[in-house]
């Protein structure tokens, strides 16, 4: 008699839906963190390469405040600085006793709001007589050059 020969076959794996979408969107999410990941580091290499440029905006406005060169230092003034002040009041305003006479560079701060990068440089101004005294210096990026905006003094 012949015997049958049964033939045993696996049935056909089918792809699960589930496991598809877990796959697919494990897949996006690692997209999104290395993305999340360029974008900081951009920001990082952004905010590294400014600092040199903010203190040398700070210090060269700094020095010619010093030194009584005003005409020169407001021209570093940003737009929102320069409409409060007039040429003449500015200097006039640096000139008002007790002036600066020296300064000190203490630390440089430069972060990102809302994408925009804006600096703040801590100074130490020395005035007329020895004085000394902690100051701040906001300082903001205009038409690709950093400005020293708000009240310096």
């Amino acid at each position: 008699m012949g015997e049958k020969k049964h033939e045993w076959s696996r049935p056909a794996r089918r792809v699960r839906a589930g496991r598809a979408g877990l796959l697919f969107g494990g897949l996006g999410f690692g997209l999104c963190l290395i993305g999340v990941a360029g974008l900081a580091l951009w920001n990082v290499q952004v905010l590294w390469r400014a600092n040199g440029p903010v203190r040398e905006t700070a210090d060269n406005f700094l020095h010619e405040v010093a030194a009584g060169d005003t005409d020169r230092a407001y021209d570093k003034l940003c737009r929102q600085a320069r409409g409060k002040w007039s040429v003449v009041g500015f200097g006039s305003w640096v000139r008002t006793p007790p002036q600066v006479r020296g300064y000190e560079i203490t630390d440089v701060s430069v972060a990102t709001r809302r994408g925009v990068p804006h600096a703040t440089v801590k100074v130490r101004l020395t005035r007329d007589g020895g004085a000394s005294e902690d100051r701040t210096l906001p300082i903001v990026q205009e038409d690709g050059r950093w400005r020293i905006c708000g009240d310096p003094f």
